[in-house]
């Protein structure tokens, strides 16, 4: 018989895509950086009186300091924050939202335009599993561009160069130096 290691953190065992249940042993410890995060939001985004606040703030949410290059204007969102990685040179506007239990990635020199939302995790179809959590990764290459109210669906990769159009919903990968646009996005032009 083959032994199978088992991975017990929580946390490492969100970043490698297993399911999350409410009944999972370690779903307190989840529970609790949920809260912390929660309250830290609420904070940055009621008392933040520049970039530099906002950019220190959230480097505490997220666990990772956030380069002096890159700019985040409030209010800002995110319902867990310690699996967000953001490169350099990255300008993100007004009201966005990054749902980040799956991972989220920004690679250097994106833009992304205000009401942007992020979502890297998702819940069953089957209605008897439904609170169960499937966390997977959205990857947003070097130099992409987010139009303002997009969404970003979970397991995605905007691809280097890419553009997504104002208003569009991505659900799948998007190829470098393409723009897509539309609900669901498809591409529409190549740059």
């Amino acid at each position: 018989m083959l032994s199978k290691k088992v991975n017990n953190d929580i946390f490492q065992r969100l970043l490698a895509g297993e399911l999350l249940r409410k009944d999972d042993p370690e779903y307190t410890k989840f529970g609790e950086v949920v809260s912390r995060t929660i309250r830290l939001c609420v904070e940055m985004n009621a008392t933040a009186t520049g970039v530099d606040q906002v950019r220190s703030q959230l480097s505490t949410i997220i666990g990772t300091r956030i380069d002096a290059s890159t700019t985040i204007f409030p209010p800002f969102y995110t319902n867990f924050g310690q699996f967000i990685r953001l490169g350099k040179n990255i300008f993100i506007n007004h009201a966005c939202s990054f749902l980040d239990i799956g991972g989220i990635t920004i690679e250097d020199d994106v833009q992304i335009g205000p009401r942007v939302n992020l979502t890297s995790e998702n819940h069953p179809l089957d209605p008897t599993d439904r609170t169960t959590l499937i966390p997977r990764p959205i990857v947003i290459k070097r130099n992409a561009w987010i139009g303002a109210g997009a969404t970003i669906l979970p397991g995605v990769t905007v691809g280097e160069n890419a553009i997504v159009a104002a208003g569009a919903v991505v659900s799948r990968d998007v190829p470098a130096n393409t723009v897509v646009a539309g609900i669901p996005a498809k591409v529409v032009k190549t740059l």
